[in-house]
């Protein structure tokens, strides 16, 4: 998650303002039948993207895109019961860069250590990862 948090701290241009939800992140954890129901981390970057020149068009509606690392984890009776957590997530958070995206992200974090079934899966190698980015929504 540190490298997640370094990328996070990273300003890009032309995207919405923080107060539109402009750049925000979410973990989110569980079985999903597009990884073989294989344990899964997720960690996401979601973005409101505006065209050079739309930034001051009240009209412009922003193209959403989300960069996503996917950690895929062997079973294992430390996380078996994964889906039974009662969240599946930590909630879009979308702080300001800088210390305000730094508190943020120490509360995910804080968060799912909580559980010690992240905890185990977050100190686990995964069996693979991909990184992906796609327009969302």
């Amino acid at each position: 998650m540190d490298a997640f948090g370094e990328f996070l701290q990273i300003q890009v241009d032309g995207i919405e303002p923080p107060e539109d939800d402009g750049d925000g992140f979410i973990a989110e954890w569980g079985r999903w039948s597009w990884n073989d129901d294989q344990p899964t981390l997720s960690f996401r970057r979601q973005l409101a993207v505006t065209g050079p020149g739309e930034l001051d068009d009240p009209d412009c509606r922003p193209e959403y895109w989300a960069v996503e690392l996917l950690l895929v984890f062997a079973e294992d009776p430390a996380w078996a019961d994964l889906d039974s957590l009662g969240h599946q997530n930590t909630g879009f958070d979308f702080a300001a860069i800088g210390a305000a995206r730094t508190a943020a992200l120490g509360d995910a974090r804080r968060f799912m250590v909580s559980y010690p079934q992240l905890a185990a899966l977050w100190r686990a190698e995964p069996l693979r990862s991909e990184l992906n980015l796609e327009q969302v929504a």
